[in-house]
């Protein structure tokens, strides 16, 4: 991969991929989700979630170049919540934020135990606990650590999962927001990657050598999913129409909300923010 002439980001020249084609891993065609939904603000504090799955570590160092590049300043923090899983081991993370200089924290809590204990066998109510209590922690060590703004790495191919989910198994429209206040009102949630897919973290990963931490979730692994089903699906969709995610995409901008409010210091768009 190179780097946008405009905006930095590595695009993804693969021929096939017709949202990379002319995007950016953050972003799409002309603007990037961070313009689009004025994510980053001057003397933000942000708290990136870091699974060390290959997105996560993408946004690592997305957000980590964006930092050394753009013209206004932000912090980038760190962290990992550990569920106590025996097939999951962040150890490699501690030496690697090290070295990037990133402030890192490595919360470790039994969630698998707790959620074997408290849940039923439906393996999505394990996957929904789970995000929930992740969530949580990442909320209380932002706090913690002052930031105000915590970053996920989810991507247009689970921005998409989730709608298809919600429309077919809860009867509603929804979809995930690449920017939004949490209920508290005293952390601004934003992702990045919300126009990026999936086969371009995983590419940017292989090309950086990434050190990535495999399969952090033995649970869901082991089970068939909701999500996974939607995966398929829309696998099987795009080899007939290529174009289905850029479709996607369109269908749901009307539910990605609009981003919080205080826009005049927010993150101008793709051209000319470095």
């Amino acid at each position: 991969m190179r780097s946008c002439t405009r905006c930095s980001f590595p695009h993804e020249h693969n021929n096939n991929d017709r949202l990379g084609q002319t995007g950016t891993l953050a972003g799409h065609r002309r603007r990037p989700a961070i313009g689009d939904y004025r994510m980053i603000r001057d003397g933000d504090r942000i708290l990136l979630g870091l699974s060390g799955g290959k997105d996560s570590l993408s946004l690592l160092h997305t957000l980590h170049h964006l930092q050394q590049k753009a013209p206004l300043k932000f912090e980038l923090l760190a962290c990992t919540v550990d569920p106590q899983s025996d097939q999951y081991d962040p150890s490699p993370l501690t030496p690697y934020l090290a070295e990037l200089g990133v402030p890192y924290f490595l919360e470790s809590q039994p969630i698998m135990v707790e959620a074997q204990k408290t849940l039923t066998r439906d393996s999505d109510s394990y996957c929904a606990y789970c995000s929930r209590m992740r969530r949580g922690i990442l909320y209380r060590v932002a706090r913690e650590q002052n930031c105000n703004v915590v970053a996920m790495a989810h991507h247009l191919d689970d921005l998409a999962e989730t709608l298809m989910m919600s429309i077919l198994f809860g009867g509603k429209l929804r979809t995930m927001s690449p920017h939004y206040l949490n209920d508290a009102g005293d952390l601004r949630i934003i992702r990045p990657f919300a126009y990026a897919r999936e086969r371009q973290t995983r590419a940017f990963a292989a090309d950086s050598g990434l050190p990535v931490i495999f399969e952090n979730c033995p649970a869901c692994f082991a089970k068939p999913q909701q999500r996974y089903a939607m995966k398929q699906m829309l696998a099987e969709q795009e080899k007939t129409h290529p174009r289905i995610f850029n479709s996607l995409l369109t269908a749901m901008k009307p539910l990605m909300g609009e981003p919080p409010a205080k826009s005049d210091t927010s993150i101008a768009p793709c051209v000319r923010v470095f």
